[in-house]
């Protein structure tokens, strides 16, 4: 019902894609609470102690590998969401960013680092390697997951609620903007900081998130003050409404909290990061 063109086809392939991945989590699932038991469990602490043989471990972690990798997205199981974040209203994109996303990652730290630490020690290097080539391409998580750390690890953790917050508030001031001019296209834009100032700073504000600022300002370059003027009516770029006012300030309050007080976070995962990586060293 809502989004671009083409939101049939992404639709079906973040349906396909995101099915095929739970296939695999459930069936990892399943066999992890069969495990070494006449009775199957599901409970998280029995798991987390049980053992298991390194190879049938490394299988279990493969199948929950491939499963969160569909939904971090990690390379080379992400070609759904660019269709996905094109297509969709800019509101399902934000959810999608700032939630669903995170998921992924919060599934590679409670699930195989904790339960499958012998085998999430054997590809961790991968995961550092996978992690760096998406730091290039965008914002990634999985490199500090893959480093065994504590300062790894928490960074990890700090960068997934970091860039839930940044990604939710970069896709608000896209859709909010494009509500006003109804251009999608960077060769369409020009100069819309001279009508539209205030989101020229909010959204400056918001590209800090990813380690990839040339691509960012230089796309904020074009739009703002590129070549071609856009024309509109003053009264028709009124940015700062009582929707966008509330929205702003409930993403960007966390952001600037994090941002100068970031031992609040870590506070937060400080103990569960210890007692994860005790496993890699006591068990």
């Amino acid at each position: 019902m809502w989004g671009g063109k083409k939101r049939l086809y992404s639709a079906t392939k973040f349906i396909l894609y995101t099915a095929g991945g739970s296939i695999f989590l459930l069936l990892g699932v399943l066999g992890i609470g069969l495990y070494g038991s006449n009775e199957p469990t599901f409970n998280f602490e029995t798991s987390a102690n049980q053992s298991y043989p390194v190879a049938l471990e490394i299988i279990f972690y493969i199948g929950l590998e491939i499963a969160f990798a569909v939904k971090s997205p990690i390379i080379p199981l992400h070609t759904w969401l660019p269709d996905t974040h094109g297509e969709a209203h800019y509101s399902t994109c934000m959810l999608l960013a700032g939630i669903l996303l995170k998921m992924g990652a919060y599934g590679l730290v409670q699930i195989n680092m904790e339960l499958l630490p012998h085998a999430h020690s054997i590809f961790s290097p991968w995961l550092v390697v996978v992690g760096t080539m998406q730091i290039i391409y965008a914002a990634s998580t999985s490199s500090g997951i893959g480093s065994i750390t504590d300062t790894g690890l928490n960074g990890a953790i700090l960068q997934i609620i970091s860039h839930g917050f940044l990604g939710a508030a970069l896709f608000f001031l896209a859709g909010t903007s494009y509500d006003r001019i109804r251009l999608v296209y960077l060769d369409e834009m020009g100069r819309i900081a001279i009508p539209m100032p205030k989101i020229l700073i909010t959204f400056v504000m918001a590209i800090g998130m990813i380690l990839t600022p040339i691509y960012s300002l230089s796309m904020s370059r074009q739009m703002f003050y590129g070549y071609k003027l856009f024309n509109g009516p003053n009264s028709f770029f009124f940015f700062f409404g009582p929707r966008e006012l509330f929205v702003l300030i409930s993403i960007f309050l966390p952001v600037i909290g994090i941002g100068i007080y970031p031992d609040f976070v870590l506070s937060l995962s400080v103990d569960k990061v210890e007692a994860i990586l005790s496993k890699f060293f006591y068990r």
